[in-house]
């Protein structure tokens, strides 16, 4: 699954399509963590976006997401070279 958008919808500048580890809070307070996941970052605006299909099928309708980092280009090559 890869982003779906290429800009911004707020602000229309690019976005960073990668793939990002990601911390979501939900209603209960609890937190739960997803490991690259394909999204798009605005620098800009600081948002997060990802496939709305996505979002469903991790079951995160309700959560938000608090923190999102990039995940890093090395472990992911490592990874997918690995499942080879």
């Amino acid at each position: 699954m890869l982003p779906t958008r290429l800009d911004c919808p707020e602000c229309q500048r690019p976005l960073v399509n990668t793939r990002f580890d990601t911390t979501f809070r939900l209603p209960d307070a609890s937190e739960r963590l997803c490991f690259g996941i394909p999204a798009g970052l605005c620098r800009e605006c600081h948002q997060l976006y990802m496939d709305p299909d996505l979002i469903e099928l991790l079951d995160l309708d309700a959560g938000r997401c608090v923190f999102a980092i990039e995940s890093d280009a090395v472990l992911q090559a490592g990874a997918w070279s690995g499942a080879e």
